[in-house]
């Protein structure tokens, strides 16, 4: 290392101090998500309610790290559940095992699974990262976290993002 590289990276580190920080002041200010982040998952519903999931287990074969449990049983043909032969009675995801890679979603056959913007998944009790399917499908807004923080509080749950849209959120709003 000569004294003309040191010279170099001093050059680079001067340049830099005199720059405004770029410092977000999370969570009083939310966070900038880009559109094609993997957060948290949804389970999406068609627009007469059905849910998408037919219970197929693609999703959990797909999972690279085994964190998909699927258990499907039969459509009651009088109050079905979602459009085809069967649903997914179970659905549950592991979310200490999930790397977020988004091969479920590209698994799935109906486009029943997405990854939503949703980062904020710290939690302090091991069974509460094991997500079901009420924690997932559209709609439900923030980690169980979260939400149980907001039920004690009596208020709304809040978010420390704003993403852009995204069309196959459909009806999530946040």
């Amino acid at each position: 290392m000569s004294v003309l590289d040191i010279a170099k990276g001093m050059g680079v580190t001067l340049g830099h101090l005199f720059k405004k920080p770029v410092t977000v002041r999370y969570p009083d200010e939310p966070v900038d998500i880009k559109p094609r982040f993997r957060g948290r998952h949804h389970l999406l519903r068609h627009p007469s309610g059905l849910e998408k999931c037919i219970g197929c287990s693609l999703c959990a074969a797909a999972c690279p790290a085994y964190a998909i449990y699927v258990e499907a049983a039969e459509n009651d043909p009088n109050d079905p559940t979602s459009p085809g032969e069967r649903y997914a009675k179970i659905y549950e995801i592991n979310m200490l095992r999930c790397i977020f890679c988004g091969m479920c979603e590209e698994a799935c056959p109906t486009g029943a699974i997405v990854l939503g913007h949703e980062f904020e998944l710290a939690d302090f009790r091991y069974p509460d990262f094991v997500y079901g399917k009420e924690d997932m499908l559209v709609g439900t807004k923030g980690s169980k976290w979260q939400r149980r923080e907001a039920q004690a509080k009596n208020e709304d749950v809040k978010l420390g993002f704003k993403a852009g849209p995204r069309p196959e959120l459909e009806g999530v709003d946040y």
